[in-house]
């Protein structure tokens, strides 16, 4: 037999429902099926540059399946503008460093866009590796779905569920903040699931006015209470112009100096219209005199046991990488390809998005079934 292949394996970014059942997943097809030897790197990318390393047997990853969070812990980090005594540094060669001193032959790294864009970093930096689509957000390219996105829709699914009861019965307005910054994935098929009477994504810039003359007909016909599923990163006609027109500063800044002019113009813009929801709750009531109030998420949508869909796909995800790492296929992330499994290369995924098509079957039913999208 030849020498085991030794490979070293890491989370990154936010923690996500599913991050130990593909942990598990890889590892234990990587130890108990290809004989290889596996070994972990604590808090994500930082971890990997600080070499914090455990060792990973099967006993380690016993019992995981079940877990939320992520035994490996995580960050955010940068492998090329990392934060340390204060300034930015490129880590890339420190890394590597690690990586040839813990004799690795792999890494596997998962993790959403800005790992992707880590990942294509360290193999354009001769490092072996493998990445796997992880994120409640579902807006990683070229993969069919991520894990995480089905126990976050589960939850969010139930918080639209519950906040039907107390908008029926004081005849209110709830407004439900879903997570999702650039992509309304999550926030669509919640509000579809949950049977919100107005559905708002980034994707689809809304008019307060549209929203109210749902609401109104809801009135007309009856109903005194909306129930409204609102993305995190959603935007009314006008917030959004000024939203655009800062990124397009960004996109066409000639100089160094004017990118960071521009940088900071749009990280203005952000946290101007951090508060969208409240201030949509507030029109909506100055114009339809229902009460509204404001249900926001946030991180319980990360949080808790992933549900068995989300073990499933991490587990067909892990157990595949696992393969492509014994054949020796790297530079690529592990995307669900209807019920099977994919190497997309990292060229393909990094820096993109995978944003809800304005056609998309979801909104097109959402339209069917009268649900109002504030367009």
């Amino acid at each position: 037999m030849g020498k085991s292949l030794r490979v070293g394996i890491l989370t990154a970014g936010g923690d996500s429902p599913g991050l130990n059942a593909a942990i598990r997943g890889f590892g234990k097809a990587a130890i108990g099926h290809h004989h290889m030897e596996l070994v972990g790197f604590r808090d994500g990318i930082r971890g990997l540059a600080e070499n914090r390393v455990v060792e990973l047997g099967q006993g380690a990853l016993s019992g995981i399946l079940t877990l939320g969070g992520t035994i490996l812990s995580t960050s955010r980090d940068k492998v090329h503008k990392m934060v340390v005594d204060g300034e930015p540094r490129d880590m890339r060669e420190t890394i590597l460093a690690n990586y040839q001193a813990n004799n690795l032959d792999a890494l596997v790294m998962l993790g959403g866009g800005g790992t992707a864009k880590n990942a294509l970093r360290l193999a354009e930096a001769g490092l072996n590796i493998i990445t796997l689509p992880k994120t409640i957000d579902n807006d990683i390219a070229c993969t069919d779905t991520t894990f995480g996105f089905a126990t976050a829709t589960e939850i969010a699914t139930e918080a639209v569920d519950r906040l039907h009861s107390t908008a029926h019965s004081h005849h209110r307005i709830i407004l439900t903040e879903i997570m999702g910054h650039a992509a309304g994935w999550l926030t669509l098929a919640a509000g579809i699931a949950g049977g919100a009477d107005i559905i708002l994504i980034p994707e689809i810039p809304y008019s307060v006015d549209s929203v109210v003359d749902t609401i109104q007909g809801r009135l007309s016909r009856g109903s005194t209470f909306s129930v409204v599923a609102v993305a995190e990163g959603a935007r009314d006609t006008k917030d959004s112009a000024d939203y655009e027109a800062a990124k397009l500063l960004v996109r066409t800044a000639s100089t160094p100096e004017a990118e960071r002019a521009a940088r900071a113009h749009l990280a203005h813009v952000v946290d101007l219209q951090r508060e969208h929801t409240f201030k949509l709750a507030r029109e909506l009531e100055a114009a339809t005199g229902l009460e509204s109030r404001v249900t926001i998420l946030g991180y319980v949508q990360r949080g808790g046991t992933p549900c068995a869909a989300d073990r499933l796909l991490a587990t067909r995800l892990g157990t595949a990488a696992a393969q492509l790492v014994s054949e020796g296929t790297f530079g690529v992330m592990v995307a669900a390809r209807g019920e099977g499994t994919e190497p997309v290369p990292l060229t393909d995924v990094a820096g993109k998005v995978k944003l809800v098509p304005p056609d998309h079957e979801w909104v097109q039913a959402a339209r069917q079934l009268g649900t109002g999208l504030g367009d």
